[in-house]
């Protein structure tokens, strides 16, 4: 029980510690080497999916502790439970790659290894699908170092890699084979050296300034969604952008506008968040778009760049008519949130106004870093998130701004954050937040230099750490194998 059950849920709850924004967090490769330890020593396949799916639950469980408790203030216990099957699942991918690679690899030491490059493959595959949630990569744990600037290198995944190879490592030099540790030790050296210098030369430096205007909205979501709060909201907008100094844009959050009509009331020029809305014949919403737009200064809009990720179960309803009873059931308990799918977009291309290539991407695109790599592929010279942060509460909302830190170093690019709720920011080229405001309403007047530099990870994007990830498994498994032919002759 304490070896099946108790010890893989501890290490789990410890790791999730670590991608908590706490000074510790770098020390995430610890709790990540017990979890690997307890998957790799497990007699059977069976075993090390169960001890996988115990740290799998605890790992979310911590990590996602806010997403419950903000919804219950919406929605109350019904709420609370709605997200029992996300984590439920997130615990299940995690059993689903411990029980291929102890089925692939049965020696403890190979499989230790074998588990870092399954680890980050599976951190990937998170990404893709219908569903896609990756929320909480390890990667992330890395930011209080100068080891996080070679993500312009490798990305996010090179950072889960890296993490994960040191947990590995750590385990095979517990169980005597120490070689490994030097070499894993030589390579965080060099990144972290290679941080050390990106850290006194971003690519930005020295180039001519942009301006822009950042607002802070302060407006309960949950009676955003009602609609009830939607005046409001824009009248809060309107009042904040008053603080416009000459040459910044103005920068509105997510669905700030609710929809075209508002368009009239926007201080153009600038960027806002946008809502579109289908109906059928009979009056009924079929679909909804959740975009931003630039605006020009004769209030027209100039592009648009429509979500690419809606949430799962929050914008996007999968199997919406084969599971209409259980989504009707679910309408039931929250009558005044319409359960219609967001139509993703397709598109990748910043929004100009006034010279300048702005990247917009929308609140939960910001942790899919394919979004902001394309956009700075297509030209983006700054990236700016506009996000409705207001359903987060507690570590939630730091966890997002962290993720948008990454996209930062991982483009070279400032990024710029207005919101609902949640944290407005300006982030550097380097990931520091230079300015930030998180309590009440208010404004930034932010300051930014655009850059059209590319960075090796824009240009050739997760073939690297993924290729790297998937030949340490293949390496394992041919260890695993030889080692087994050994003990037959």
């Amino acid at each position: 029980m304490f070896i099946t059950v108790v010890a893989p849920a501890l290490a789990g709850a410890l790791l999730a510690a670590c991608g908590l924004p706490q000074p510790w967090s770098a020390l995430s490769a610890l709790p990540l080497a017990l979890v690997f330890a307890l998957i790799a020593r497990a007699p059977t396949a069976r075993a090390a999916s169960a001890a996988a799916f115990w740290a799998g639950l605890a790992y979310f469980t911590v990590q996602l502790f806010w997403l419950p408790v903000s919804f219950s203030a919406g929605f109350g216990a019904f709420g609370a439970v709605m997200f029992v099957p996300v984590i439920l699942l997130q615990a299940g991918f995690w059993a689903l790659t411990a029980w291929l690679t102890a089925r692939a690899v049965r020696e403890p030491l190979a499989r230790g290894w074998a588990l870092a490059g399954a680890w980050t493959l599976l951190s990937y595959a998170r990404t893709l699908g219908p569903l896609p949630f990756p929320w909480a990569d390890v990667g992330y744990t890395l930011l209080p170092t100068p080891l996080v600037q070679v993500a312009d290198l490798v990305g996010v995944h090179g950072l889960n890699l890296l993490v994960a190879l040191t947990a590995s490592a750590l385990v095979a030099a517990v169980w005597g084979a120490w070689r490994p540790l030097l070499g894993v030790l030589v390579l965080l050296a060099g990144g972290t050296t290679y941080g050390v210098i990106a850290g006194r030369a971003p690519l930005t430096a020295g180039g001519p300034e942009g301006r822009a205007l950042l607002l802070r909205t302060d407006i309960d979501s949950f009676e955003k969604a009602t609609q009830s709060a939607t005046v409001p909201l824009v009248e809060q907008s309107r009042t904040l952008s008053a603080a416009r100094r000459p040459d910044e844009i103005v920068v509105w959050s997510e669905t700030a506008l609710p929809d075209p009509s508002y368009l009239p009331q926007f201080p153009a020029p600038g960027l806002s968040g946008l809502g579109f809305f289908t109906f059928d014949e009979r009056g009924q919403l079929t679909a909804r778009m959740n975009t931003a737009v630039s605006i020009t200064p004769d209030v027209r809009i100039g592009a648009r760049y429509d979500k690419a990720h809606p949430v799962p179960f929050g914008e996007l309803f999968p199997l919406r008519d084969e599971l209409n009873a259980v989504y009707a059931a679910v309408e039931q308990h929250i009558t005044h949130f319409p359960l219609a799918s967001t139509r993703p977009g397709e598109a990748r291309a910043p929004l100009t106004l006034n010279g300048v290539a702005y990247g917009t991407y929308i609140c939960y695109d910001s942790i899919f870093p394919a979004v902001t790599r394309a956009l700075a592929h297509n030209g983006a010279q700054v990236l700016v998130n506009v996000s409705n942060d207001g359903w987060f509460v507690g570590w939630g909302v730091e966890q997002h701004l962290m993720m948008g830190r990454v996209r930062a170093i991982e483009t070279r690019r400032y990024v710029l954050r207005s919101v609902n709720r949640g944290v407005a920011a300006v982030i550097d080229d380097l990931g520091r937040v230079v300015q930030r405001l998180d309590h009440g309403e208010g404004v930034l007047h932010a300051r930014f230099v655009p850059s059209t530099a590319q960075t090796v990870y824009v240009r050739v994007g997760d073939a690297p750490a993924l290729v790297a990830a998937a030949l340490l498994v293949l390496l394992a498994v041919g260890v695993d194998g030889r080692a087994r032919r050994r003990r037959l002759y």
